[in-house]
């Protein structure tokens, strides 16, 4: 009998959100010298973040794909790419479509944007027809406060109820939201597109996006599992290093998170010899 190790398709990027506050074009260095398959590019005030000739040029000259788009959704960047929420998005799918990235992430709409809320399921299904690009929608989590909770997204930040082909599990959300993140993915199912790989205590109202493995989400059960179930989405590394006491912190956090996930992507299992 031997051990045979199976590694599956899925490729490991590094969200260039990660690297902050250093820039888009740092993100594609470190992820490049540590040998991540490619990188999320996390639209936001970084100017470079909303070029697409720029990240053309980036990509090219560090030899590393763009595997993902993730549109400008979060409050700080609600001028980003215009006003208009699909415009945003309609954005997003042109850059990734001539980015040759293959996914779109998507926060689901806050509540105050009504007719925006009140089309988003149809309007990603005509979207759908229209591309190859997936629109994989996040689940976010509900603002507690002084004992009180509410919740900012329409329809629900819990994206496993809505009528959403696709959907992006982030790990540190799980956490914030107090979720079962495995029970999360299985009743997902095929559905499951995307992955923001990032760890969380959930014991304070702050969004952590800890290094895997320094909270208490089930980030190594949930990477096993993809493996054992072939999964082919996208696992993007989305950690906050932005406390990193010096650059060389930073890449040795960056290093960790993509030797843990590499580590428990590979599953192994018994052959006859």
């Amino acid at each position: 009998m031997s051990d045979v190790i199976r590694v599956p398709n899925a490729k490991i990027a590094l969200s260039t959100a990660s690297v902050y506050p250093e820039r888009t074009p740092d993100a594609f260095e470190l992820a490049s010298r540590l040998g991540y398959d490619g990188v999320e590019i996390m639209v936001g005030a970084d100017p470079v973040s909303q070029d697409i000739d720029v990240l053309e040029r980036l990509s090219d000259h560090y030899k590393l794909p763009i595997l993902a788009i993730h549109a400008p959704c979060l409050l700080v960047t609600q001028r980003v790419w215009g006003r208009d929420p699909w415009g945003k998005l309609q954005k997003a799918q042109r850059a990734a479509t001539r980015l040759g990235a293959r996914t779109v992430v998507v926060h689901p709409p806050f509540r105050w944007q009504r007719e925006y809320a009140r089309d988003f399921e149809k309007g990603l299904a005509r979207m759908r027809e229209e591309t190859d690009i997936t629109f994989a929608v996040e689940n976010m989590f509900p603002i507690r406060a002084r004992g009180t909770e509410m919740v900012p997204y329409a329809p629900h930040w819990d994206p496993v109820g809505q009528d959403y082909p696709d959907v992006t599990l982030d790990l540190s959300h799980t956490a914030l939201s107090g979720s079962d993140a495995m029970e999360m993915a299985t009743r997902l199912g095929d559905r499951l597109a995307h992955v923001h790989l990032a760890d969380g205590l959930g014991v304070t109202n702050k969004d952590e996006h800890l290094v895997p493995g320094r909270g208490n989400q089930p980030c190594a059960p949930l990477l096993e599992r993809l493996a054992r179930t072939g999964y082919r989405g996208l696992i993007v590394l989305e950690i906050n290093t932005r406390k990193a006491s010096s650059r060389t912190e930073r890449i040795d956090d960056l290093a960790e998170a993509l030797a843990f996930a590499r580590l428990h992507l590979a599953s192994s299992s018994v052959a006859g010899s």
